[in-house]
């Protein structure tokens, strides 16, 4: 009988844990005895004397009018309210000469009554009839002309809400999580109302933003903060009413302030979104004899939500449907280590922040394909996904400056249907494939200080109902929990930051599936030369922890730097629901940056960024050391010009061989480079090169180009084709157990890979108004490669391969098998699986996307993903990618209508 968790059994896991420190000692010792003296020495004058910007925003204050009479949000800004509103024109440039006076008058004024908050805006031009009239889809603003304004309705100094606008009318609104200018959350998604027009003297934006859709603090008299911009692609010329310099950093710290809002009150929030869905799924595929032809399915669901209060939402959804989302991209990994891939399920990022970012919370383990069935076991018909019960978040943020967000979603009970692949017949039985499972995660962020430094603590959960008897328990951990604290200490007006985090993890379960986790990927606590871990078969829970330190030097004229430690012990675990790829690293980064953003002769600005970059585990051996440069610049015709060039030295890997001994790496380097025009233009294009090498001759080229094109004003169309070839000098094949290896008693075979791939992301969007879209997006992409030059590890910690065919040795190879090689020095044969592929994928989206109502919305959705295997080893060609057109897969066409109800 496999043994179970005992209590207590946490601690004891840490202690053990910890206990490994004085292992690794000596090795965290001396990179931090290298790297603290240096930075003392040389960083603590610049930051006690240097150059800082500080934060100033001027004292710029506007007052909003109340009205009893609300104008027509039609663009015009011809009503009443607008001849007594103050407007405010004092804007200055950001771009392209800092602190100038705008080329173009702009004014911008605010009004308010008991609903909403009112802004008019007159952009005059010196030529109208060039204004580009761009139409694309809500926050894909562009290239056109635009007006935004930017809130701090709880006066934190910190946080922020974007509303922007563009000449055309399309829409954008983004939620600022820090005070930081270019970190915006573009999943902010509220209900709000925009428009505008044109005449000979320019355009006008009029706006109606919901006090509904805000969140500030009940309170009679309100004082936000308030910024303006308005960007001129024409002239590049990018204006504020209070810039954020660009030799410094902040956003909302810097805001202006908004005066004349009384009277108002937080709305309660009642919202129901609910949904209801058809799908049609096609299958086209002999892998799954269970699978049907055709299915037909239908889905009810919804969304809601709750204002709790002035500073709380609940948002809760049933049964959610996410069937609009655009599929994966195709992927060929070869390596040891999980692929992750992007969310892109709204419920799941929307007010998410404080959840993600440090690897703790990977919100695509909710609702992922099932994991089973459990060894020795036999399915068809196997769900694509787990199904999502129901999930509910609460997020907001109290008047003392604590925000906190709170996540809990619910996953159903998976089953597939037995098959007997040897008679080839289902057995009738019901396979459980995934038990019912409950995710959690909470954060609190508390603000202190003048520079709005943060305290933080994030804590995760997840519980599957599975017991000792159940067979997924062989492959499924019954209980995971992490969590970590950490400190952004910001100081000098937050042009210095200090960040700090201190995390563990600890999951419990089988004996069986915790000895799994123990030689997974992650930890390979099976090698045999790794004195500071050891593989327990019998143990049922396994812990861990990670810290991390990080000094920034974040603002100045000139000189910018960073330096960084990242600890994470050998028992951490991060993968129920969150992502870690590897354990057992210590490691320092530090980087230098000098970068000029005066415009000069040449170049409009330019940086310069030196790096060198260590690493080790906690049996203190060098797992890499690298140096690298990399230039930045940008010319007077905003043509953009990036460059990475760096250096490997020799090193020791813990995971080429998987599990086996430490492994040599070669000496390398790599040149890297990308070119793309101004980003103001309407046809814009880039092309991107990269290229590694290794001293066995080893090498890879990667090469990339976009072009991105508007015709007329409706249709944008896109294609990013790339391309890759390699012939890699170390790819692992397999491990063959045999006494007689001199790698304890196990030979791990390697030989060199030649892979190439070629794929082309297209897209083709037609935007009939901003509310309604024709969207397709397709991607063609093949994927070879030939595995050849076969050999094995000589010995421990050398990076030399005995080549079979050489040295008394002899391989051959069957056509339509494996290859047999021979030691005649030991006697010993074996064989070698040819690993040599092909793949082919074409996956495609066609959405129309029609919001007839504010917050309603209605969505035609075509999805098509096909595979296939084709030509083994054989490199990819240009027709590779029209013969992904004709490879097996499935088709889904769904039709699904949500409907926005404000309750209250």
């Amino acid at each position: 009988m496999r043994r179970t968790a005992s209590r207590g059994s946490f601690f004891f896991e840490a202690i053990s844990e910890f206990a490994n420190i004085e292992m690794m000692r000596q090795t965290i010792f001396k990179a931090i005895s290298l790297l603290l003296p240096f930075s003392f020495c040389i960083y603590w004058p610049i930051i006690a004397f240097g150059d800082t910007s500080g934060q100033v925003n001027g004292g710029k204050s506007m007052v909003a009018i109340k009205v009893s009479n609300p104008p027509e949000v039609d663009g015009v800004l011809d009503e009443d309210i607008w001849e007594k509103a103050v407007f405010v024109s004092d804007f200055i440039q950001k771009e392209p000469f800092e602190g100038q006076v705008p080329s173009e008058s702009t004014e911008v004024a605010i009004a308010y009554d008991d609903e909403a908050l009112y802004v008019g805006a007159r952009m005059f031009s010196e030529n109208p009839a060039e204004l580009r009239g761009l139409i694309s889809r809500r926050d894909q603003h562009g290239e056109t002309e635009q007006f935004a304004i930017s809130l701090d309705t709880y006066h934190d100094r910190r946080t922020g809400y974007g509303f922007g606008v563009t000449v055309s009318g399309v829409r954008f609104d983004r939620y600022y999580p820090q005070d930081f200018e270019h970190n915006k959350d573009y999943t902010f998604d509220p209900v709000w109302h925009a428009r505008t027009s044109i005449d000979n003297r320019g355009w006008y934006a009029e706006m109606k933003i919901p006090f509904s859709q805000l969140r500030f603090t009940n309170r009679e008299e309100h004082v936000w903060g308030i910024n303006l911009n308005r960007w001129i692609p024409l002239k590049n010329e990018d204006i504020y009413w209070i810039i954020v310099p660009k030799d410094s950093t902040g956003w909302a710290s810097r805001f202006g302030t908004l005066n004349g809002i009384r009277g108002i009150e937080p709305s309660s929030r009642i919202e129901v979104l609910p949904y209801f869905a058809l799908e049609e799924r096609s299958f086209d595929t002999q892998e799954d004899p269970l699978k049907t032809r055709t299915e037909h399915t239908y889905r009810v669901g919804g969304d809601l939500k709750i204002g709790l209060g002035s500073n709380l939402t609940l948002d809760a959804t049933i049964n959610p449907d996410f069937g609009q989302v655009e599929a994966d991209p195709a992927v060929v990994n070869l390596s040891a280590y999980e692929v992750s891939f992007e969310e892109k399920r709204p419920f799941f990022i929307e007010g998410s922040q404080l959840l993600s970012g440090t690897g703790y919370f990977y919100s695509r383990r909710i609702g992922a394909p099932p994991h089973g069935p459990a060894p020795g076991i036999s399915v068809g018909d196997t769900p694509l996904n787990s199904t999502i019960l129901g999930a509910a978040k609460i997020s907001g943020r109290l008047r003392n400056g604590l925000s906190t967000a709170s996540l809990v979603a619910f996953t159903e009970r998976e089953y597939a249907r037995g098959y007997n692949y040897t008679l080839g017949q289902p057995t009738g039985e019901k396979i459980e494939v995934e038990p019912f499972t409950i995710y959690g995660a909470t954060a609190f962020q508390q603000e202190f200080g003048e520079d709005n430094s943060t305290i933080k603590l994030l804590l995760t959960g997840v519980h599957r109902d599975i017991d000792e008897n159940d067979p997924l328990s062989a492959i499924l951990r019954k209980k995971a929990f992490t969590g970590y604290g950490d400190l952004n200490w910001r100081f000098r007006g937050g042009d210095y930051n200090l960040f700090t985090v201190l995390g563990f993890s600890y999951i419990e379960g089988d004996s069986a599936v915790i000895r799994k986790t123990q030689e997974s990927s992650v930890h390979y606590f099976q090698r045999p030369d790794a004195g500071h871990v050891e593989l327990k078969p019998d143990r049922t829970t396994l812990a861990g922890y990670n810290y991390f330190l990080e000094l920034n030097k974040n603002s100045g004229k000139h000189w910018l730097w960073s330096h960084s430690l990242s600890l994470e012990s050998p028992g951490l675990d991060l993968n129920d629901i969150g992502l870690l790829r590897a354990a057992d690293d210590i490691e320092l980064y530090n980087s230098v940056t000098y970068r000029e953003n005066t415009p000069g002769d040449v170049f409009y600005r330019y940086s310069i960024t030196g790096s060198v970059n260590n690493g080790w585990n906690f049996g203190g051996v060098r797992q890499f050391s690298n140096i690298n440069i990399n230039p930045n610049l940008t010319f007077r015709n905003y043509w953009n010009f990036d460059m990475d060039i760096g250096v490997q030295l020799r090193a020791i890997s813990d995971d080429l061989t998987r599990g086996g001994p430490l492994m040599g790496t070669p000496f390398g380097g790599w040149f890297e480079f990308g070119i793309e025009n101004s980003h103001s233009e309407a046809t814009k294009y880039g092309l991107e090169y990269e290229y590694f090498g290794d001293e066995f001759g080893g090498y890879s080229h990667n090469t990339g180009f976009s072009l991105s094109s508007r015709v007329g004003d409706k249709v944008q169309v896109s294609i990013l084709p790339e391309f890759y070839y390699a012939k890699l000098s170390r790819q692992y094949v397999t491990t063959i157990e045999d006494e007689s290896a001199s790698t304890y008693g196990k030979r791990y075979v390697f030989s060199w890979l030649e892979r190439s791939e070629l794929s082309a992301q297209i897209r083709f969007n037609m935007f009939i108004t901003p509310d309604m879209s024709f969207e397709f997006y397709a991607e063609p992409f093949a994927s070879a490669g030939r595995y050849y030059r076969f050999g094995e590890l000589r010995e421990p910690k050398s990076r030399d391969l005995l080549e079979y065919g050489t040295e008394g040795t002899s391989i051959e190879h069957n056509f339509y098998g494996p290859y047999y090689v021979y030691d005649y020095n030991s006697g010993s044969s074996f064989e070698v699986p040819d690993r040599d592929f092909g793949y082919l994928s074409f996956r495609s989206n066609f959405v129309i996307r029609w919001e007839f109502l504010p917050g309603s919305t209605a969505y035609l959705v075509w999805q098509h993903i096909l595979e296939d295997e084709n030509d083994p080893g054989k490199m990819v060609r240009g027709e590779s990618l029209l013969e992904s057109l004709t490879s097996e897969g499935n088709s889904i066409l769904a039709v699904k209508i949500s409907y926005w109800i404000p309750v209250t």
